[in-house]
């Protein structure tokens, strides 16, 4: 017989948590799928986390989910455990609306390779959170779970708030420029995007097809790693080509390994808010002789203006169709990229894609000494200000980079707010960054349950 466990709100429990709970049987997933629906109903007409969710089909997947295990069926890494997913990604049954109008009641008749991924590996999609219109930076109604005021970023700014206010313990979202890193800052979660190529984007809308990447938001390191393990190459993605491999097992089955972080300084540190150099400059010394204090070259201050001509350049290739549909529906931010990307020169484009490999090739001797950069993920709290998703400097470089990134919650602003510090890998050796970010939790927090 399986013995009881005290377990207290199943809905506020990790996913590593939810996960092995489910699976020796001490929590059904048709409970821990109730405890969210609860959470969402109360909390939703105030957040506004959700493009669409259906509390009967979430139950009939966790009731099939319970299943399942009642019958000894083999279960995956998430078996029972309820998601979202941010709504340009493709899920059978349900709609995908791409934060526009011009895309209301389309439903996808197959799921996106990583839908199908995460339904493989047993999770429960509760429904499709909130993006920005066509993945941009006019947000849609979502609110900052801890204070409505205020943004939640963008363009996951639905995925970041679900995971934030205990809806979900866990969301997928997408990265052009600083979607996944800078909401996960904003709310107070973890947010990863692993490397660029590690998660195929089969069924995502395509807005820019050099820069998008795909990342989660969850409460550990161990949830994001768990996620990650079960993505890589669909043959369908031509640009994903990294196998993620077992990440719980390569970065944090054993115990912590004392990393060397590089504490960089970029070029945009003057758009730090007073409180987020203060707070910055504590954790460097609680780093000790484990940070060192490195600069970048001049050229890397050029990186924003290289992503924003890919991205203006790319997103008309790929979107412009919308403006030829009705301009009327779309928003004015909106409007002017297309005027951007219509504007810039092939020529201009073609050298900011040919600044991608350089920038990160250069990038190479300092991962040679280091295990992670070290940088603020945002400039500091979320700004109380619906109509903005925030300011993504502090991600563009990496984006740009492609290079693994994770937000840490560890820094608390002047109005009591979330405020994340960013770790940034080597490209293709995320194990070795979510180790890193693993100390760095430990150092920061060392009470905490960070194991699966």
């Amino acid at each position: 017989m399986v013995e009881r466990v005290e377990i207290g709100d199943p809905a506020s429990l990790t996913v590593s948590q939810m996960a092995r709970h489910l699976a020796d049987g001490a929590l059904s997933s048709e409970t821990v799928t109730k405890a969210c629906l609860a959470r969402i109903e109360a909390i939703e007409p105030s957040v506004h986390a959700w493009a669409h969710y259906d509390p009967q089909q979430a139950l009939m997947q966790a009731k099939e989910a319970d299943r399942r295990r009642a019958m000894g069926l083999p279960l995956g890494p998430l078996h029972g455990v309820p998601i979202g997913l941010k709504d340009i990604i493709d899920a059978r049954g349900m709609p995908t609306e791409n934060g526009t109008s011009l895309d209301a009641g389309q439903r996808p008749t197959q799921d996106a390779t990583l839908t199908q991924r995460l339904r493989n590996a047993g999770a429960v999609i509760v429904g499709k959170t909130v993006t920005s219109e066509l993945a941009y930076f006019h947000p849609g109604p979502t609110t900052n779970p801890h204070d409505p005021a205020r943004t939640p970023g963008g363009s996951s700014s639905g995925s970041a708030a679900a995971v934030a206010a205990g809806m979900v313990p866990f969301a997928v979202g997408t990265q052009t420029n600083g979607s996944v890193i800078r909401p996960a800052s904003y709310c107070g979660v973890i947010g990863y995007k692993p490397s660029f190529g590690s998660v195929p984007r089969t069924g995502v809308l395509k807005a820019a097809q050099s820069l998008d990447q795909v990342g989660f938001f969850a409460r550990s390191v161990e949830d994001v790693a768990l996620a990650a393990t079960v993505m890589g190459p669909d043959g369908q993605d031509r640009d994903c080509g990294l196998n993620p491999g077992p990440l719980l097992d390569t970065a944090l089955s054993a115990p912590p390994v004392t990393p060397d972080i590089a504490m960089v300084h970029t070029p945009f540190s003057e758009r730090l808010e007073p409180a987020t150099t203060e707070g910055f400059a504590e954790l460097v010394d609680l780093l000790g002789e484990h940070g060192t204090e490195a600069a970048l070259p001049d050229l890397f201050g050029r990186s924003a203006g290289w992503l924003a001509t890919i991205m203006a350049s790319e997103m008309t290739r790929n979107l412009g169709h919308y403006a030829e549909r009705d301009t009327d529906q779309l928003s004015d931010a909106f409007g002017a990229l297309m005027d951007q990307g219509r504007s810039i020169a092939a020529v201009d484009y073609l050298a900011a894609r040919d600044m991608q490999p350089v920038l990160r090739e250069a990038l190479d001797p300092l991962f040679e000494r280091f295990d992670a950069i070290i940088t603020p993920a945002a400039p500091g709290e979320a700004p109380a200000d619906l109509s903005t998703t925030g300011d993504p400097i502090f991600c563009s470089l990496w984006s740009l980079c492609g290079l693994p990134a994770i937000t840490l919650p560890l820094l608390t602003g002047p109005n009591d707010m979330p405020v994340g510090i960013q770790l940034v890998g080597a490209y293709g050796q995320d194990a070795r960054l979510l180790r890193t970010a693993r100390w760095l939790l430990l150092q920061c927090s060392p009470d905490e349950e960070t194991g699966p």
